[in-house]
C-alpha cells in the first residue's frame, strides 16, 4: 500500500511531485500504444482486486469517516465520503462497465480525399497525462483511474485529505490489477501526501508532464484550479440545477421527480437546488410538491408568493437563487411562463443541469433549445447528471465549459485527435 510522504518541506514535496510526473509521462507513452484487449484485461483485473481488497478499503474508509466526524464535517460531506459494501460493489461494477466499453483510441472520426489524391483521416488519440484533483468521494479514485486507462491516458490523482486512507487503499488494489495485466502500474498514481503544495505543483503542469487538469469538488477548489492552472482545465464551478414545472406538467410525475431530484442524494452536483413553478399551476401543483418535500425534512426557501401560499416555508434571499446547497434545502419561485423560467435559469444558473416537466412537446423542445446548459432534460430527474447513467461507464466529472468536453467527461471526452495524411508522392505547387 502507498504510504503518505510526511513532513517533506517544500523542496521534498517538489521532488516527489516531479518524480511522479516523470513516471506518469513514461507510463502514458506505454498505455497510449497498449492494445485494446490488454487494457480491457487490466480493467477487469482492477475490478477484481477492488473486490478482493474490500475489507481493507472499508476499514481505511471507516478511519477517514471517524476522522471527518471528529473534525465536524457536515452530513452531506460525510455521505459523499462514506463507503459501504454496496457502494464498494458499485465501484467495482463501474470499472467493469468501463472495461466493456468500445475502445475510444484509434477511432476514425472523419475521413476524406482531396482532388490531388491525398487521403485525410482525423483519428482519436489519448490526451496524455491527466491530473485529477478531487474532494471527499473515494469512488472517484476508481472511476477516474479506470476512465483514464481505458482512454489510453496516465492519471495523477490528488484525492481529498479527508479520503486519503480510502484512496490509498483503492489505488493499491488498482495497481495490482494493472500489474497483473502486464502494464506499468505507474499509469495510475496517487499523490502520496496531503500537503496542499502538491496541488499548486500540479497546476503548474509538473514541467510539462500534465496535459489536462480535471477538478472535482467544491466551489473554492474549482475556482482555485481555474485561476491558477497553466494547463487546460475541464471543470464546472457549481451545480445550481433547476426544475421548471410547466403549466402542462403532470402532477403525479412532478411530485415524484422533484422529490427524487432534491432528496435522492442531496450532496451530488446534479441535485436540484431551485424549483420554478408556473403560475398557471400554483393552485394545483405547488402545495402537493412542497408538502412532499417538507414531509421528508426539506427546508423550503420561497419567494413572497410561495411563503404566502404554503405554511412552513421561509423567505428566500437574493443569494438563495445562486446557492448550491448540497443539502436538504430548496429555493422555490413562481414564474410567469416559459420565457421567465428560462430567463431565471440564464441569470442564476451555472450551465450544469436543468429540467422541464411538461406534457407539451412544443414547450419542452423550446426549453431544450434555449437553455444553455451542459445537460438539459425533459420529464426526468436532474440526478441523471452522471456519466454512468449516460452509458459512459462512469465519469471524471461534469464539464460546463464549451470547449472540447461538455457534460459528463467519459472515455471519449478524454481523447484528443490528430490528422493522418497518406499520399503517393504529392508535392505542393
Amino acid at each position: 500500500m502507498l504510504r503518505e510522504a510526511r513532513v517533506l518541506g517544500s523542496s521534498g514535496v517538489d521532488e516527489v511531485m516531479r518524480t511522479l510526473g516523470g513516471r506518469a509521462k513514461a507510463a502514458a507513452r506505454e498505455i497510449a500504444l497498449a492494445p485494446a484487449p490488454t487494457k480491457t484485461a487490466a480493467l477487469h483485473a482492477m475490478a477484481a482486486h477492488v473486490r478482493a481488497a474490500g475489507s481493507d478499503i472499508l476499514a481505511a474508509n471507516a478511519e477517514d469517516v471517524a476522522e471527518g466526524k471528529r473534525h465536524g464535517l457536515t452530513g452531506s460531506f460525510l455521505d459523499r465520503l462514506t463507503l459501504t459494501p454496496a457502494r464498494l460493489e458499485a465501484m467495482a461494477a463501474a470499472v467493469e462497465e468501463i472495461a466493456d466499453l468500445p475502445d475510444p483510441i484509434g477511432r476514425v472520426l472523419a475521413s476524406w480525399e482531396r482532388p490531388n489524391g491525398l487521403k485525410f483521416e482525423r483519428v482519436a488519440t489519448p490526451l496524455g497525462v491527466i491530473g485529477i484533483i478531487y474532494e471527499s468521494r473515494p469512488n472517484v479514485t476508481a472511476d477516474a483511474g479506470a476512465l483514464c486507462l481505458k482512454s489510453g491516458n496516465a492519471a495523477i490523482l490528488r484525492g481529498g485529505s479527508d479520503s486519503f486512507r480510502s484512496s490509498t487503499a483503492i489505488v493499491a488494489a488498482l495497481k495490482r490489477g494493472i500489474a497483473e495485466a502486464g502494464l506499468d502500474p505507474d499509469v495510475i498514481q496517487l499523490v502520496p501526501t496531503r500537503d496542499r503544495a502538491a496541488v499548486g505543483l500540479m497546476l503548474t503542469g509538473l514541467d510539462g508532464a500534465i496535459d489536462v487538469i480535471v477538478p472535482r469538488g467544491g466551489k473554492s477548489l474549482v475556482a482555485r484550479v481555474q485561476a491558477e492552472a497553466r494547463v487546460p482545465v475541464f471543470a464546472h464551478l457549481e451545480g445550481i440545477c433547476h426544475i421548471y414545472v410547466h403549466a402542462a406538467a403532470d402532477l403525479a410525475m412532478a411530485r415524484e421527480i422533484v422529490v427524487n431530484a432534491k432528496l435522492r442524494r442531496t450532496g451530488v452536483c446534479g441535485a436540484v437546488e431551485t424549483l420554478l413553478v408556473d403560475r398557471a399551476v400554483v393552485d394545483t401543483h405547488l402545495r402537493p410538491i412542497l408538502s412532499d418535500l417538507m414531509g421528508r425534512g426539506c427546508e423550503i426557501r420561497g419567494d413572497a408568493e410561495v411563503v404566502e401560499c404554503v405554511a412552513g416555508t421561509v423567505a428566500a434571499t437574493e443569494a438563495d437563487w445562486s446557492t448550491e446547497y448540497l443539502d436538504a434545502i430548496l429555493s422555490v419561485r413562481i414564474v410567469d411562463g416559459l420565457d421567465q423560467a428560462i430567463a431565471h435559469i440564464e441569470t442564476y444558473g451555472s450551465h450544469h443541469t436543468d429540467a422541464i416537466l411538461t406534457e407539451d412537446p412544443t414547450a419542452a423542445e423550446a426549453f431544450l433549445a434555449h437553455v444553455d446548459s451542459a445537460i438539459v432534460l425533459w420529464n426526468a430527474s436532474t440526478q441523471f447528471a452522471d456519466g454512468g447513467e449516460f452509458g459512459f461507464g462512469g465519469e471524471i466529472g461534469i464539464a460546463t465549459g464549451k470547449m472540447h468536453a461538455r457534460g459528463p467527461v467519459g472515455v471519449e471526452q478524454l481523447c484528443s485527435f490528430n490528422y493522418r495524411v497518406r499520399g503517393t508522392g504529392q508535392t505542393r505547387p
